[in-house]
């Protein structure tokens, strides 16, 4: 963005005089005519006479049309009907009677058309009769500037804003304000210091309508201080300030301290209007704080906002957010008219209760009412937007629901949605959370254009599916079309090289980050290095790492260690990240269920009692075991041992004939001590009717013979069904994707995607 011409700074100007002339306001005389013409419609009777008559606009249109002869400042309530009724057309006829009668010379009716085209969205012809004024003020420049910006042509706001000032003529604080504005669209904070600093040399940083502009830009480019500093600056705060302060807290991820704001507000006698109430309730959602948004609920009642569209969605959302599905169904349910707003909160809040769900049956039931909700929109009448084709397709990666994701692939081409670079990153990223790294490969090669996310979202896509010299191979196209890598996409890289032992590269990769990019080392950078040295057994390197890496290792990556030197048979090591790992209480029921099953297995009772101890004082829950899959967009979910399904019988008897036939191929079962949800007793567990394998029994029953099975599972996968899983997969020639609590596995033709990490388990 260029700097402000050296003649806006030039003392020579002498703003402060006409500063002075206008001090704190748009223009008094143009305002207040305004107003008294907006409100009494009153203008000069045609026979001359200064009595006053009140016309209609469209007999006012009509004498126009008729060709009578009107002094200027009759225009001025016609023009303002135009602005009011945003129409175009309108003020074409008006227009062309003023050029008809020579009124076009008269410097305050032009001024006003070129306010009436700018804010009816016509620039070209406002830019046009601006062109050709007779002369030039303060308030035809700053129409110009308004309509740009109102119009989303920011740069050419300050473009004409440079020309204002190389022109000689004096802006007021409307106008730096209206500036500032566009500099918010176009983020450009240097600009906007300028632009600071010039109201400070002139004294008017106080003034309203500047200070919330200021706030506003800050607030936008990231600098919450400085927004909060502008706003303090202002001597007159209206509701306006007050608003633009709240949200910008919000938008800077300090929701408590936009919460104080608007209780100071509310102390200081500002009435909320409905923008400051949306802000505050996106604050309840952001802190997920259902108290405070229930009592913004009943002041925005009071307040005469209870049919408001956008209060009464964003209550919505945040009553979703919490998990009180119920009431924002009755919210729902309760609008006469569904705007699409509203049906994308609905979907968008229910995507959100997947993610904070509890565990994967909360998730699972969130997401298919979600799906519920895209079909009754679809049925509704209105079309969905690229919000909407986003949201659900992240719902689809979230349930593997890959034939619904396909469908919803096959509408957005038919909208024309799928150019966009939001929906086609959803699409990839469904494709690969569905287990088809092909379809998502071809999603991304057919994407127009392509962001940093685009390109971590591929990268990671084919680290999980075990596709490491695809995932490297891009990291470094990336490199070369000039887009710059993030953590994110770091951490991809590192995961593909830990998938294939890649050491040496993956160190490579390491220092790369910190020297080249200059972005430090977080915990899933060292733990993408953990898994590769303990995947190669090389435990000592692992925990040498350990030692010396900063930040501290997390649950994740004593997790990882425990289960590596597990299955290396390393226990005296395991023991000791077991003892790591408890001191940090991790809140998860199946790390303990895990720790617990290894000292079961290890028959070191006095730490069996410890972690039984820990999880009675955690006050954690069951451990449920569920699987689901996904058939002709209908869903079937399966409990271990589960006797209630009406397809029990013959699902319980082909598991055990799919055991019987592996295990002529080498597969052997095993058998382990464990502890279960429904019982504290340690006994003999047999998995052979662990619910992924009923879920799969369930879809290679009702599925065509070369058709893949797609089934999530609530809980890690145990080594024996990890081991199963691959030896069914060579038996039956099908892919079988499982995604599980931690990660997805892919199986073909008796090998998975993990590396068969999920074996050692």
């Amino acid at each position: 963005m260029a700097s402000l011409p050296s003649v806006a700074v030039n003392g020579n100007l002498q703003l402060d005089q006409e500063f002075r002339k206008h001090p704190t306001s748009f223009l008094p005389s143009e305002r207040s005519t305004n107003v008294s013409y907006q409100k009494s419609h009153t203008v000069i009777n045609l026979n001359g006479s200064s009595e006053p008559k009140s016309l209609d606009f469209r007999e006012a249109l009509s004498m126009i049309r008729e060709g009578e002869n009107v002094e200027s400042t009759y225009y001025a309530p016609v023009l303002q009907e135009c602005i009011d009724k945003n129409s175009a057309s309108e003020a074409k006829i008006v227009h062309a009677h003023i050029i008809k009668t020579g009124t076009h010379q008269d410097l305050f009716v032009s001024t006003f058309l070129v306010n009436v085209y700018a804010k009816c969205g016509n620039m070209e012809i406002a830019r046009k009769v601006f062109d050709n004024l007779p002369k030039r003020n303060v308030i035809s420049w700053t129409s110009l500037m308004t309509g740009y910006v109102h119009s989303s042509q920011p740069e050419v706001a300050i473009h004409v804003f440079q020309e204002m000032l190389e022109a000689g003529a004096y802006p007021t604080n409307y106008t730096l304000g209206i500036v500032l504005n566009a500099c918010s669209s176009l983020q450009s904070v240097n600009l906007g210091k300028q632009l600071h600093a010039y109201s400070i040399k002139y004294q008017i940083d106080f003034d309203t309508s500047i200070g919330n502009s200021l706030c506003s830009l800050y607030s936008k480019c990231g600098s919450l201080e400085s927004a909060v500093k502008a706003f303090k600056k202002i001597e007159e705060k209206n509701v306006i300030s007050w608003t633009a302060t709240i949200t910008a807290c919000g938008d800077n991820g300090e929701a408590v301290r936009g919460l104080k704001f608007f209780t100071e507000m509310l102390s200081e006698g500002i009435e909320p209007n409905e923008y400051t109430l949306t802000s505050v309730l996106s604050l309840c959602c952001l802190m997920l704080s259902l108290d405070v948004g229930t009592q913004v609920h009943s002041l925005s009642i009071k307040l005469g906002y209870e049919l408001n569209l956008p209060i009464r969605n964003s209550i919505m959302y945040l009553y979703l957010k919490c998990g009180l599905i119920n009431e924002a169904r009755e919210l729902f349910n309760g609008m006469g008219a569904i705007s699409l707003v509203t049906w994308n909160a609905m979907i968008a809040g229910h995507a959100q209760i997947m993610d904070l769900a509890e565990d994967d049956l909360s998730a699972y039931q969130s997401g298919t009412e979600a799906l519920n909700i895209f079909l009754k929109l679809n049925r509704s009448g209105l079309k969905p937007d690229l919000f909407t084709f986003s949201s659900i397709l992240t719902i689809c990666s979230g349930l593997v629901a890959l034939h619904q994701g396909e469908q919803i692939h096959a509408q957005t081409i038919k909208s024309g949605f799928l150019s966009d670079r939001v929906v086609g990153t959803a699409l990839v990223n469904m494709y690969n959370k569905c287990g088809s790294i092909e379809k998502a490969s071809k999603a991304f090669v057919e994407m127009s254009t392509r962001t940093l996310i685009s390109w971590t979202t591929m990268i990671a896509g084919f680290a999980q599916h075990g596709k490491t010299q695809q995932a490297l191979q891009l990291f470094e196209d990336m490199r070369i079309a000039g887009v710059r890598p993030n953590q994110i996409t770091f951490v991809s890289v590192l995961s593909a090289c830990s998938q294939a032992g890649m050491v040496n590269e993956a160190l490579g990769f390491f220092e790369m980050m910190k020297k080249d990019y200059r972005i430090k080392p977080v915990l899933d950078h060292f733990a993408c290095l953990i898994d590769m040295y303990v995947r190669l057994g090389r435990l000592e390197e692992a925990f040498a790492l350990v030692k010396k890496m900063d930040p501290a290792p997390n649950e994740f990556i004593w997790s990882i260690l425990v289960a590596g030197c597990r299955s290396h048979g390393n226990l005296e090591l395991g023991f000791y990240a077991a003892e790591k790992l408890l001191e940090l209480k991790p809140k998860d029921t199946e790390t303990y269920v895990f720790l617990l099953n290894m000292y079961l297995s290890a028959g070191r009772w006095k730490d069996v009692s410890k972690v039984r101890k820990i999880m009675k004082e955690e006050k954690l829950g069951k451990l449920r075991d569920w699987s689901w899959i996904s058939i002709k967009d209908k869903v079937f979910s399966f409990k271990p041992n589960d006797k209630s399904h009406p397809y029990s019988a013959d699902t319980h008897k082909f598991v055990e004939s799919l055991i019987d036939q592996v295990k002529s191929l080498g597969y052997e079962s095993l058998e382990s001590l464990e502890v279960t949800d429904e019982d504290e007793e340690q006994t003999l567990s047999y998995t052979a009717y662990h619910s992924e394998r009923l879920a799969i029994a369930f879809g290679l029953l009702n599925t065509p013979n070369a058709a893949p099975i797609r089934v999530v599972k609530s809980l890690i996968m145990c080594r024996d069904c990890h081991n199963f899983v691959k030896f069914l997969s060579t038996l039956t020639g099908r892919e079988i994707v499982i995604r599980d609590s931690k990660r997805l596995h892919k199986f073909v033709n008796g090998t998975c995607s993990c590396g068969d990490f999920g074996g050692r388990l």
